[in-house]
């Protein structure tokens, strides 16, 4: 499928509150209230896969009645809007900073943290750009991009190929990392022509976005091997969600189905805070079960690192199932996955 044929899914999909009420059930009223909280875009691709609005997938891209009501939350839980130096660039961490190319994508996802500009806010003019890789090129200390949105596939390849080859030629960044959803909600628009694009410009990482084992269709797993093929590592950053993925064997099919698709579990994040989505929150302990249920019952590999992106702008802190028991100077007592307890013996002072 061409470039024609991945925009005609997007456009012939569900589009509004009224089209998912009609689809889905529901109060057209009420969802016609939520999309205005936030746009509403199905593909048709990914709208193939959903069985009901609450089934996982459903759940994810249906509007809610739950969402308009919903004051649980911030619109910038992040505080990216603080940390942004000029228009449409985040730089939080000291060595990397985060592009935001675009704000449209092809599903919008009803968690989304940037519910506030995505499906709203204009695709940044050139004149935006150049600012932005102005900002980075006078800024030595960046070595990391990590290009976004919106998803960043929603640009045509040679407007994506133009924006990577400029970050590219900036001599102090050293990596370029691309995070989409489109490899899981629209796979048909990872082509050929597109990996011969991207691959131009490596060292290049790819991280994209799998949130249920459904979503793990023959096409999306076709779209990841195509990148991978094209020597571009790929990562998956999961969003744990209630009524999604909130339990163990729902969390272990997905992170071993992405692993024989070639694609490394990156993150576990928790689900950030942000108005309109609280009816997806779950508790911290539910993510430390599943780590647990997941640690030494599969692959290390499939473990994702469980996150929780502190709200205020703090930053990402890892969280990590309470395993040490007890540390001194002569030992540390520890809980392997099973639940046995072993002791590990302090190395003495040098010489002794």
């Amino acid at each position: 499928m061409g470039e024609t044929g991945w925009k005609s899914a997007v456009s012939s999909g569900i589009n509004s509150g009224t089209e998912a009420a009609a689809r889905f059930g529901g109060d057209p009223v009420t969802l016609e209230k939520a999309e205005k909280s936030f746009p509403v875009r199905i593909n048709s691709y990914y709208l193939s896969l959903i069985g009901s609005s609450t089934d996982p997938l459903g759940r994810q891209v249906v509007p809610s009645g739950m969402e308009a009501g919903d004051t649980s939350g911030t619109g910038d839980p992040l505080a990216e809007d603080a940390d942004s130096p000029v228009p449409h660039l985040v730089h939080r961490y000291p060595d990397r900073v985060l592009l935001l190319v675009t704000y449209q994508c092809a599903v919008y996802c009803r968690f989304c943290t940037r519910r506030r500009a995505v499906g709203r806010t204009p695709t940044p003019t050139a004149g935006d750009m150049d600012r932005a890789i102005s900002y980075i090129s006078n800024h030595g200390e960046i070595r990391d991009v990590i290009v976004s949105g919106g998803d960043p596939l929603m640009l045509s390849d040679s407007t994506l190929g133009s924006l990577l080859s400029r970050i590219r030629a900036i001599p102090h960044v050293e990596i370029i990392r691309v995070d989409s959803r489109i490899p899981c909600v629209l796979p048909s628009r990872i082509t050929p022509e597109l990996c011969t694009e991207l691959r131009k410009h490596h060292p290049l990482y790819f991280n994209t976005h799998f949130n249920h084992p459904r979503e793990l269709t023959p096409e999306s797993i076709r779209a990841c091997e195509m990148l991978a093929d094209s020597g571009i590592p790929v990562g998956n950053q999961t969003v744990l969600l209630k009524g999604v993925n909130n339990d163990p064997e729902t969390m272990k099919k997905l992170v071993q189905g992405l692993l024989a698709a070639r694609v490394k579990p990156y993150y576990l994040y928790q689900c950030d805070p942000v108005s309109g989505a609280g009816h997806f929150l779950t508790t911290i302990q539910e993510g430390l079960d599943i780590i647990s249920a997941l640690r030494g019952y599969t692959s290390g590999m499939a473990v994702p690192a469980y996150v929780i992106d502190a709200p205020g702008g703090g930053g990402k802190v890892q969280v990590i199932p309470p395993d040490i028991i007890e540390i001194t100077d002569e030992r540390v007592v520890f809980r392997n996955y099973a639940g046995r307890v072993f002791t590990y013996i302090q190395p003495g002072p040098a010489g002794k």
